[in-house]
């Protein structure tokens, strides 16, 4: 879902905060639970939380999370990520870095709830494993 800079606020701090928090905390569990899965058939699981910047108001900002699924020599099979929250300045709906009079801040934050990203991830994990 896309915020204009005027939407910007407290509320949508904390939401945002929140769902990084539950992200991140998830993907720590799925590590727990699966690097040893993976082990067992010589694959490499990896998962993280990403984040770039301090201020999630602020352009270049963006956070995401990612798993990762690769051979014990280190090549990487497959990559799966998941943004969260990016914020970045447009201007005529092109992303620009510089400040352009008459470009917007716009965030973006995932449209998905915490439980059906959960769910994604299970899936994927298990189509992998399936295979």
């Amino acid at each position: 879902m896309k915020y204009q800079q005027k939407e910007f606020s407290e509320d949508l701090l904390e939401k945002i905060r929140n769902t990084e928090a539950a992200l991140k905390d998830h993907i720590d569990r799925l590590l727990l639970k699966y690097k040893p899965v993976f082990a067992k058939k010589n694959l490499d699981f990896d998962a993280g939380f990403y984040k770039e910047g301090n201020d999630p108001f602020m352009t270049e900002y963006r956070s995401s999370i990612s798993i990762g699924i690769s051979e014990d020599n280190e090549e990487l099979i497959d990559l799966h990520t998941i943004n969260i929250w990016e914020c970045n300045r447009y201007f005529l709906g092109m992303p620009t870095s510089k400040k352009i009079p008459g470009s917007k801040i716009i965030g973006e934050l995932l449209d998905e709830t915490i439980e059906d990203v959960k769910e994604e991830l299970k899936e994927y994990i298990n189509d992998f494993l399936e295979e």
